[in-house]
């Protein structure tokens, strides 16, 4: 069993509500708990919840920082809270305790936990400095973060590392015994559209999402499975390879949110290189079903 605790800003993108709904699916998975970040944290937790009843799990759901560290919000509003009338749910949560309750569930599970971040990453560098020795006693630092390898030569900034910029930098400093990043250059090979998310998404787990992804296709023709491709590595290595080096996060000018690449042996972090798509998706629905 992988013992996981899972920090998003479900309610944006749906990819996250399919993450949340893998993770509730997979047989090998301890969750936790899960923290929500960004604007609206407390409506965040909501859909959370609406997903968790979904599923008759009773998991533990703290919202956290609803703004970045520094700059403005660039995610204001959790937009996915419009279907929650559809869905029970809880509609109580601490107020802001994502950070102490990441940093007591670490201290109880010295070596032992994932932290699976898939949103900005304020939580995750708020915590880390509040507690420095906490990095270490993590077993591995998952992240859907970052874009590694430029197309045409030019940098492109994914959504989690702009939305807080200094929060992905610091981050990225932290010494994990392993730091993983699933990168927007890698997830965008994995997606499906509307017409195959209607076939495909048939398990009972899936139902309020497909309700949610309803909002999110009034924008968007297609889901791309950046979250749920950042959850599957952890628990099937067949899925992506990695290659290890240093991440450099710009915070000025242009390259605000840009994610530098630096291949290195022995390096720090680990960004993923590929992805085999067919196996991502066998893989997904051997698991939610």
């Amino acid at each position: 069993m992988e013992k996981v605790l899972y920090d998003t800003d479900i309610g944006s993108n749906i990819d996250d509500a399919v993450c949340l709904a893998y993770l509730l699916s997979q047989p090998s998975c301890e969750l936790l708990g899960i923290t929500t970040v960004s604007g609206e944290p407390e409506k965040r937790a909501m859909i959370a919840s609406a997903i968790c009843t979904a599923a008759g799990r009773d998991i533990p759901i703290v919202p956290g920082a609803g703004n970045p560290l520094f700059g403005r919000q660039r995610q204001p509003r959790a937009a996915q809270a419009e279907a929650l009338g559809r869905w029970k749910h809880r509609a109580e949560f601490p107020k802001a305790e994502a950070v102490g309750f990441m940093r007591e569930k670490i201290l109880q599970n010295p070596g032992q936990i994932t932290l699976l971040a898939t949103g900005p990453l304020t939580n995750v560098a708020l915590l880390f400095a509040l507690e420095p020795g906490i990095p270490s006693l993590l077993k591995r630092l998952v992240l859907m973060c970052g874009s590694f390898r430029p197309a045409a030569g030019k940098a492109r900034a994914e959504w989690n590392a702009v939305c807080d910029p200094c929060a992905a930098a610091a981050v990225y400093k932290a010494a994990v015994p392993l730091h993983r990043s699933v990168g927007l250059d890698v997830t965008t090979r994995v997606w499906m559209d509307r017409a195959g998310v209607s076939k495909a998404f048939t398990a009972g787990i899936l139902k309020p999402v497909l309700d949610f992804a309803g909002i999110w296709f009034r924008s968007a023709d297609r889901i791309t499975f950046h979250d749920p491709l950042a959850a599957a590595v952890v628990f099937d290595d067949r899925i992506c390879t990695f290659q290890s080096g240093n991440v450099e996060v710009g915070l000025s000018g242009p390259l605000v949110g840009t994610t530098r690449w630096h291949p290195s042996a022995g390096g720090p972090n680990q960004v993923a290189s590929g992805v085999d798509s067919d196996e991502f998706f066998r893989h997904f629905f051997s698991v939610v079903k």
